[in-house]
């Protein structure tokens, strides 16, 4: 009789998912991360914590168009700007994710829709909110800095509209928000999205789904 074989439990790990709302980088990254775990899932159980950072904390009131920020940042030429929207597209695309270049005009702050995003991870609804606001901005062009437009988000997120206004309204998770922010800048974040697992181990960037699984097993397999 063959000896009989005890099957292991998937490891746990914990990945802190370090990104920006408007960053379509972050976008690729969260779906590619997604949908890598669910390659792995026989050997990874992940708890997923999405962390702060802000791109463009001073960014004005009513946000500032998307062409010639990242041209004024970057120098980049028009065809130069085209050329990198369009391999954002199509990398969004090979995952499932609709990036709209046309209905996503603006970049804006980003603070209140992380404070939503914080008040979310008690509610259990983190990671639902996390791509529903992906979505929201870069697929339907929403403003993500509008209180009236992040609480319809978090509704579709299933989360209570009501009480995404008053948490909107409040000063509330501000403080929490500002602190995680400057942790992962003082640990050495300088671009997002970055990707942390068990808290020592750091994947950097929109990386294609077979990095994130190599990766993921290897470290599965060193614990």
């Amino acid at each position: 009789m063959n000896p009989s074989v005890e099957r292991q439990s998937p490891v746990e790990l914990r990945i802190d998912f370090v990104s920006d709302v408007v960053c379509p980088w972050c976008a690729i990254g969260l779906e590619s991360l997604l949908q890598a775990l669910a390659r792995v899932k026989d050997v990874v159980a992940a708890e997923i914590h999405v962390q702060p950072f802000e791109l463009n904390p001073g960014i004005a009131a009513g946000g500032e168009r998307v062409e010639e920020h990242l041209q004024r940042k970057y120098g980049m030429s028009d065809a130069q700007l085209q050329e990198s929207q369009e391999a954002i597209r199509v990398r969004g695309a090979e995952l499932g994710f609709v990036f709209d270049m046309q209905k996503r005009s603006h970049l804006y702050n980003t603070f209140d829709a992380h404070r939503l995003l914080h008040w979310a991870q008690g509610e259990g609804r983190q990671l639902a909110l996390k791509r529903a606001l992906l979505r929201a901005y870069f697929s339907e062009g929403k403003n993500i800095s509008d209180h009236a437009q992040l609480i319809e988000v978090a509704v579709q997120a299933g989360l209570s509209g009501e009480a995404a206004a008053q948490v909107l309204a409040s000063p509330l998770f501000g403080e929490e928000v500002r602190e995680a922010v400057q942790f992962f800048q003082q640990a050495g974040i300088r671009s997002v999205p970055a990707i942390i697992i068990n808290r020592k181990h750091l994947i950097s960037g929109g990386q294609p789904v077979d990095v994130f699984e190599k990766a993921l097993r290897q470290i599965a397999a060193t614990i």
